[in-house]
C-alpha cells in the first residue's frame, strides 16, 4: 500500500547541520511527501550467446592450434547465420600446464581455454547456431542471456511513469482541501532492471536481476559421444521497476 504522509521533521532535519535541527514551522506546513512506483514491460530484442572453446594435448602447439581452429568453426557459424562482425567477439585464449610432471619435469599436458562471445538481434538464429555448433562439437555451450538493446531507454521510461503517478497521487489528496502539489522539494529514484531475463545455465532457466539507485553449470553440447542438451529458446519479458519519493510543495 502507498504511502502519502504529511511532511514531517525528517526532510528539514536533513539539510540541516545535528546542531541546527529544529525546522522552520513553514517548511513543515507546506509540504506534502508521496510514494509511487512505476513499471515499463517489453520484450527482449538482444540475446548474447556465449561458447567455452577448450583443448588438450600433450604438445603445446597442437592444443592450442586446435582451440584457435574451434573458435574460427564458431565464428564461421555465426557468419553463416548472419551475425555481423561486431556482434561477435572471441576473447583471449589462455594456457595451463597440467600438474602431472614427467621424469624430466616437464608438463604430461596442456589446457587451452576461450571463450567466443554472439551478441544475436534475430533470435530465430539462435536454434540453427546451437545445432551447427553441436553437430560439429566445436566448442561446449555456455549460456544464453535475453536482455534488451536500450536498457537506459526503458528505465527513463519507468521512471517517467512514476513521476506521473507521484503527482498524481499529491494533486488527488490536495484537492480534497482545495489546494494543489506545487514546486519539488526533494526526491529519491530507486530503479530495479531487467525483471524477467532468461539466463540459461545446464538444464535450468535463471532469474536475472539488476538494481541501479539515481539521486536530484555447462551444458555439454557436441562432444563425441555425448549427446547435446540443449535449451529451450523461450524468452521472458522484460520488466523496469521505478520507485520514486517525492516532497511537494503545498499550494
Amino acid at each position: 500500500m502507498k504511502r502519502i504522509v504529511l511532511s514531517v521533521a525528517f526532510l528539514c532535519a536533513l539539510a540541516r547541520p545535528a546542531a541546527a535541527q529544529k525546522p522552520e514551522p513553514k517548511f513543515i506546513a507546506d509540504t506534502l511527501v508521496v510514494e509511487a512506483e512505476g513499471t515499463y514491460e517489453t520484450d527482449p530484442d538482444l540475446a548474447t550467446l556465449t561458447f567455452d572453446v577448450s583443448s588438450q594435448d600433450k604438445e603445446l602447439k597442437r592444443a592450442y592450434d586446435n582451440a584457435a581452429q574451434s573458435m574460427q568453426r564458431i565464428v564461421a557459424l555465426a557468419e553463416r547465420n548472419g551475425l555481423k562482425k561486431e556482434d561477435v567477439s572471441t576473447g583471449v585464449l589462455t594456457l595451463a600446464p597440467s600438474y602431472e610432471k614427467d621424469r624430466k619435469g616437464k608438463a604430461k599436458s596442456y589446457f587451452v581455454n576461450g571463450q567466443v562471445v554472439l551478441k544475436i538481434h534475430d533470435f530465430a538464429t539462435i536454434g540453427p547456431i546451437l545445432d551447427g555448433a553441436a553437430q560439429d562439437g566445436i566448442a561446449d555451450y555456455r549460456s544464453l542471456t535475453y536482455s534488451l538493446q536500450d536498457e537506459e531507454a526503458a528505465k527513463e521510461r519507468a521512471v517517467a511513469e512514476a513521476m506521473r503517478r507521484a503527482v498524481g497521487r499529491a494533486n488527488a489528496a490536495l484537492s480534497q482541501t482545495g489546494q494543489k502539489a506545487g514546486a519539488l522539494r526533494y526526491a529519491s529514484l530507486d530503479v530495479k532492471q531487467l525483471l524477467g531475463v532468461t539466463r540459461l545455465e545446464s538444464d535450468e532457466a535463471v532469474t536475472v536481476t539488476e538494481t541501479a539507485q539515481f539521486s536530484p553449470g555447462i551444458a555439454e553440447a557436441g562432444r563425441a559421444g555425448k549427446t547435446a542438451n540443449l535449451p529451450t529458446v523461450r524468452p521472458e519479458k522484460i520488466t523496469v521497476t521505478a520507485t520514486v519519493q517525492c516532497a511537494f510543495q503545498i499550494q
